[in-house]
């Protein structure tokens, strides 16, 4: 786009991020990021979901937090992106306290933001907990579930034991 000298919005830049965590190119990625911040659309909901994605996938959870940790308003998506980094690169279990900010995001979803849990968030709930051995956590919490779940969770399930 710059080199075409197309303009860009606050609606081609989340596209632009998806494409660089899809293709690890986190440089390009952090540039985006640069003109997300430089044009005043740091804030946008969809940006900042777009960049936790990208930071994400890209296993610098550390940045992916720092935008979580920014966001004045969180969506569903804002919780499972964090959640999916976290799990994807099996830092659940780390001395950073993700297994307790796992479980504080979970609740807060439903408790301060209105948001309910979906089968998506069950399973990486049962991931996490799985990851760090804390099966007997994970059965209770299966047991309080309102969704039906499916083969990935019960993959997920399976694979902790």
């Amino acid at each position: 786009m710059v080199l075409a000298h197309k303009p860009f919005d606050r609606h081609t830049l989340p596209v632009v991020l998806k494409s660089c965590a899809g293709l690890s190119a986190l440089r390009l990625g952090q540039q985006v990021h640069g003109a997300v911040l430089v044009n005043g659309f740091g804030l946008d909901l969809a940006n900042s979901n777009a960049l936790m994605n990208m930071y994400g996938k890209g296993g610098h959870l550390v940045c992916a937090r720092k935008v979580f940790d920014r966001m004045w308003k969180r969506n569903e998506i804002a919780f499972s992106t964090m959640m999916a980094g976290y799990g994807m690169h099996g830092k659940c279990g780390e001395s950073w306290g993700f297994i307790d900010k796992g479980r504080e995001y979970f609740e807060m979803m439903e408790m301060r933001f209105g948001v309910k849990p979906g089968l998506q968030h069950y399973t990486c709930m049962v991931d996490m907990l799985g990851r760090v051995e804390q099966v007997e956590e994970a059965e209770k919490l299966i047991l309080r579930m309102e969704v039906k779940p499916d083969e990935a969770f019960v993959g997920c399930l399976v694979g902790s034991m």
